[in-house]
């Protein structure tokens, strides 16, 4: 999807951190398109610059972090362009974030009930008792159970899952246009993931949210999302919708994350894994930089490969895409 349709477009987006040993360019030309009611897949290895991606949109990167490219189109308006005030007015209103731990979004020392309706009344100007009924509301959808009776508790009631959904159902109260959702079933067991996942996904469909979902898991976002962007230091080097991407991955490093998942390999075998680490951002060498990692590599990958479209539908940023030529 792209053009005016969509709710989010980011072209070619570089965030930078000026550091000691140089300058650390942790997203460096990431595009990428979200819209209404569409769930997008950020995924890769830690270190990727997923989480930054996210941070970039939202306008939370501080110094000595900062935007040095590139344009963050929300309903075509630039947020790159904008103040800190305008960002403030979007955040929490028309942009939401989940973060991965909770208790970066709960104040440890106020009940539930007061959380969420200062959420509210932050960008709308109702009645305590309407902000009051939005939050009952909202645990409800979220699958909290008797939701009026833990509107009254602590964040430190409640278990890491639960909370969790505390967390979701903020980002969900002032019916967002986008959410940003960081790895935040991560720390959670596999049946309370499902849970929050399905939960999600049926928010999404009913509101006509755009979410974006960053993951190191393949796995989660292979029955959450519509599409999948797989990044590697910094950039994304192969995107496409789930199926294509899941099913005739192009990238060797995309094949190498799908290979590396347990349920992917034979039992009592040695788990399949990439060999070698991920780069330093700072002072990279010119080209690609998996190539030091992936077995297709040649002296063509020592300059950088652009995005191209491949025969099965994705985008590919490799001299050497898997099944041939793109």
């Amino acid at each position: 999807m792209s053009g005016t349709s969509s709710t989010l477009e980011v072209r070619n987006l570089r965030t930078y951190f000026d550091t000691r040993d140089g300058v650390l360019k942790a997203v460096d030309d990431v595009s990428l398109t979200v819209g209404r009611g569409e769930v997008v897949g950020l995924v890769g290895e830690s270190g990727s610059g997923k989480t930054v991606t996210g941070f970039s949109i939202v306008g939370l990167i501080d110094q000595p972090g900062r935007i040095a490219g590139g344009q963050i189109l929300f309903h075509g308006e630039d947020l790159v362009k904008a103040s800190p005030e305008r960002l403030r007015q979007l955040r929490g209103a028309k942009i939401s974030m989940i973060f991965q731990d909770p208790m970066m979004t709960l104040n440890p020392v106020l009940r539930i009930d007061t959380q969420m309706i200062d959420a509210v009344l932050a960008h709308e100007n109702v009645s305590r008792a309407v902000a009051l009924d939005r939050a009952r509301e909202t645990l409800d959808k979220v699958g909290i159970p008797s939701p009026d009776e833990r509107l009254f508790s602590y964040p430190h009631q409640f278990s890491g899952g639960m909370r969790q959904r505390v967390v979701i159902a903020i980002a969900m109260l002032n019916k967002p246009d986008l959410i940003i959702a960081d790895e935040p079933t991560t720390a959670l067991d596999v049946t309370i993931q499902a849970q929050i996942l399905y939960e999600v996904q049926k928010l999404v469909k009913e509101t006509g949210t755009a979410l974006i979902w960053v993951t190191h898991d393949l796995s989660i976002v292979a029955g959450l999302a519509d599409h999948i962007n797989v990044m590697y230091a910094g950039k994304i080097v192969e995107s496409g919708t789930v199926n294509a991407v899941l099913h005739h991955p192009r990238h060797p490093y995309t094949q190498g994350l799908l290979a590396s998942l347990p349920s992917n390999n034979q039992r009592g075998q040695r788990l399949k894994q990439i060999p070698g680490m991920t780069p330093s951002l700072v002072g990279l060498a010119p080209g690609c930089a998996f190539r030091n990692r992936c077995e297709h590599a040649t002296d063509t990958c020592k300059t950088q490969p652009e995005s191209q479209a491949s025969v099965t539908g994705q985008m590919v940023r490799c001299f050497h895409p898997l099944g041939g030529h793109a």
